[in-house]
Parts: C-alpha cells; sequence; structure tokens
C-alpha cells in the first residue's frame, strides 16, 4: 500500500467515526438572510458572438495605497480574463491565448487567485495565478502596480515549457482531467505556492511558484487523493453518483494565510479543512456536508442525470450546503478569528463558518439584486476581503452568478457575471465582526 494509499485509508476511517456520532439530520435553521446589490459587472455570453466567455471565478487586489485603484479579476475561461474596477467596469479583456509550449492548446482559463511580493527579476510584483484546464498548467500575469488607473493592469508573464500539473503528455491532458480549482499559498515572505484541484478528481497538488529566466513557472509538484467513498453509519458505503469516468471533484478553494489550513469545496460531499503542506501528518477533516450526503443515486444515461436509488433515503447530509459546494474565501479578524464563507450553489445561498475551532456554522445568506442588478443565482466562486476597498469601507465580497438575468441580458443565451456585495451588509444581517485592518490579512 502507497502511503498515500494509507493516507486515504487512515482519513476514510476517522471520517466514519465522525459519522456515527453526528445526527443524519439535525433541525433545519431559519430561512437564510437577505442582503443586497446594486453593482454588477457586464453580461458574459457563452457562445461564438460572445467569445465563449462564461465567468466561473473572482478574485480581488487590493492597491496598497490607494485602495480605490483596485482591481477584480475574473475567469471567463474559453473567453479569458476580465479585469473590473470597483464600480464593475471592465478595464481589460485578455483572451485566452495558447500557452507557451511547442503542444499548446488555446487556453480555458478556470480560476484565478492573488500572489502579493512575488520576485520577477529585480522586481517585486504582485501577480494573478490562473489555471489553465485546456493545457494542465498555471498561467501568470503581472499586475500593474498602477491597478485600475494603467492602460493594461494585467501582462502574462509565464514561462515556456512548464510541466503538465496532473498528466504524463497532452493525449492525456486532452482527455479533460486537468487543472481546475486554485488558490494561492504564501506561508512566509519569498515563498509562494499555489494549490490545485483536478477536474473530474479527487487529488489536490500544491506548486511553488520560482523565477525562470524573466518570467514565471512552477515546481516540486505534491499530491495527495482525498476519499471517493465514503462509510456510512448503516454499514453501507456511499459514492457520489456522477457521469461514468468522473469522480468526486474539488473545486472551490482558499488558504488561511496566518495558519495554512486550505478550505476546500468538494462538489458532492461538503467543505474539507487541510493543513498545508500536503505531508499527510495531520488528516483532513470535513467540517461541512451537503443535504444529500450518503443519498444513494444511480445515473441515468438518457437523461444523463443522478436520482436517488429509493425516494425515502435520508441520508447523513449536513443543513448549510445544497450541492454543488463551490467557492470558498477566507475573511481575516485579529487573533485568528474571521469567517470562511462557502458558496452552495444548489440553493443560491451562501454559508459562514467560524475561522476558530472546529468551523462552526454562524449563519446563511443570500443576495437579492436591487434598482436594476437582478438576484444572485447558482454561484461558483468568490472572493472576500477584509480591507476597505474604495465605497466599500468594511469590505467587499464579489460572487458569480449564473445565469444572469434582468434587463438587457439575452436570457435566450448563456449569460453570467458577477455581484459586488458589502461586507458590512453580511455582517449585520449576520450578527458579524466587522475588523477592517491591515494586519489582519498577513499578505500586507
Amino acid at each position: 500500500m502507497t502511503h498515500r494509499s494509507r493516507a486515504a485509508a487512515a482519513l476514510v476511517a476517522v471520517l466514519a467515526t465522525t459519522l456515527a456520532a453526528s445526527p443524519a439530520h439535525a433541525g433545519r435553521p431559519s430561512g437564510p438572510a437577505v442582503v443586497t446589490t446594486d453593482n454588477e459587472t457586464p453580461v458574459l455570453y457563452d457562445d461564438e458572438q460572445g467569445g465563449n466567455a462564461s465567468g466561473d471565478d473572482p478574485a480581488i487586489w487590493v492597491h496598497p495605497g490607494d485602495s480605490r485603484r483596485s482591481i477584480v479579476v475574473v475567469t471567463a475561461k474559453e473567453g479569458g480574463l476580465r479585469v473590473y474596477d470597483l464600480a464593475s467596469r471592465e478595464l481589460q479583456a485578455l483572451p485566452a491565448t495558447a500557452a507557451p509550449r511547442p503542444d499548446a492548446a488555446l487556453g480555458r482559463y478556470n480560476n484565478v487567485d492573488m500572489a502579493y511580493g512575488v520576485k520577477l527579476g529585480r522586481q517585486t510584483v504582485d501577480v494573478a495565478v490562473v489555471s489553465d484546464r485546456y493545457n494542465d498548467q498555471l498561467r501568470f500575469f503581472r499586475i500593474d502596480p498602477a491597478g485600475a488607473a494603467a492602460r493594461t493592469p494585467l501582462v502574462e508573464v509565464t514561462a515556456p515549457n512548464q510541466r503538465f500539473l496532473f498528466n504524463p503528455d497532452r493525449a492525456a491532458v486532452d482527455e479533460g482531467h486537468s487543472a481546475y480549482g486554485l488558490a494561492v499559498w504564501q506561508p512566509k515572505r519569498g515563498e509562494t505556492y499555489a494549490v490545485i484541484t483536478q477536474e473530474g478528481a479527487t487529488t489536490v497538488a500544491t506548486a511553488r511558484i520560482v523565477e525562470v529566466g524573466g518570467k514565471l513557472g512552477y515546481t516540486g509538484v505534491r499530491t495527495i487523493t482525498m476519499p471517493r467513498s465514503f462509510p456510512l453509519p448503516d454499514g453501507t458505503t456511499w459514492t457520489p453518483c456522477d457521469e461514468p469516468g468522473a469522480l468526486p471533484q474539488l473545486e472551490g478553494v482558499a488558504v488561511d494565510q496566518a495558519s495554512g489550513a486550505l478550505y476546500a469545496a468538494q462538489e458532492d460531499v461538503g467543505v474539507w479543512r487541510i493543513q498545508l503542506p500536503l505531508t499527510g501528518r495531520v488528516a483532513p477533516r470535513l467540517v461541512d456536508r451537503v443535504r444529500d450526503f450518503g443519498i444513494h443515486d444511480a445515473y441515468d444515461p438518457e437523461t444523463e442525470e443522478c436520482a436517488p436509488i429509493d425516494p425515502s433515503d435520508t441520508g447523513f447530509g449536513g443543513t448549510h450546503l445544497t450541492a454543488d459546494a463551490e467557492g470558498v474565501d477566507v475573511y481575516y479578524g485579529h487573533g485568528g478569528r474571521g469567517y470562511v464563507i462557502v458558496s452552495s450553489q444548489g440553493d443560491d445561498t451562501y454559508t459562514v463558518y467560524d475561522r476558530e475551532g472546529r468551523n462552526r456554522p454562524l449563519g446563511t445568506f443570500r443576495v437579492r439584486g436591487v434598482r436594476g442588478v437582478d438576484d444572485v443565482n447558482g454561484s461558483d466562486g468568490l472572493a472576500v476581503t477584509n480591507r476597505p476597498v474604495g465605497d466599500y469601507r468594511e469590505g467587499l465580497l464579489v460572487t458569480h452568478d449564473e445565469p444572469e438575468t434582468g434587463p438587457g441580458v439575452d436570457e435566450s443565451r448563456d449569460a453570467t457575471n458577477f455581484s459586488y456585495v458589502s461586507f458590512g451588509a453580511i455582517a449585520r444581517a449576520l450578527n458579524l465582526r466587522i475588523d477592517t485592518s491591515a494586519g489582519n490579512d498577513p499578505r500586507f
């Protein structure tokens, strides 16, 4: 048995004990709180006319001196990247270009996060790090220090001929199980890593970001395998249902930069806390489960959907997340306080967990649009900062919205965009602390 297999077996044993001690379904909390937004980005259309732009994941870059110049960078998959200011105006559209390698495909940019203070030549720069699914690698974009005031806020600085992250060759990459979710981990000054998940698999990897010939690349890829099946208290084993050949994948990931805790959303399972680095010395812990955890489904090839084998099966799920569990990010507070926010794509809500201790759930909210902005539906990626940025003096949450609806939107096309929400509004709705000090986020 390999080291990774032993670690996975030990994790399953711990999980079985945890589930046995958990009630099947605690009483559901009262309905989610409602917060509002009147600020959203222009609509993106996932069709040929729209450049096959499908919004997915945002990241917030905070300008160190003038918060009004902060920017939001989002992935649009085959449509590349978009850069917005704090009024959600588009500043830059970058196409998904071919990777700098001889066997390159045009890119598909899936997830994005920010790395601060990276060495590049004789400079220290901030970088948007992007997972490129069609090339199974990372892409890097230097951020102009002027931010929103720059003519071109992002410029690519990816080193040529970077290795595939999960696959041995181009033929394997083209099968599709490639780089997917992404977060940046900066455990100390001068040391930057990317955390990457694999599409259609349960693999999580880390790679150190390094300078290569005046560009940025990565090295030292290390992986762990998360569980694909789960023992249940009734003596059965549950495997989340998906299309043939697909395992219960993880996508949304975020790192608590102070503690090294990785929060990872396994879409049909729940949210994990995994200690970095990926040594296996500390067993991952399942912080929360989706509502239909443990319900045995069967895949119907005609409908391409999963349905319960026994309609009366209640499973062993939680009470906060409805699959898919998707976007994840950390809101920092003094002394380890703060919050972990997770989007529940299946019911258009967000759950807030305590950053400390056992990450107890503190409340759930949904986002309603006002003044011509639509409600947020089916959210995928999200990003949050505790820093005051522009008019968002109590911090900012940016969240994906799909489908985008409302005035001027062609609802016959696949429409997505991103909405901006004041963290202060979330805090007041759920009785949370607001802490905007720079010292709370260790990247500053």
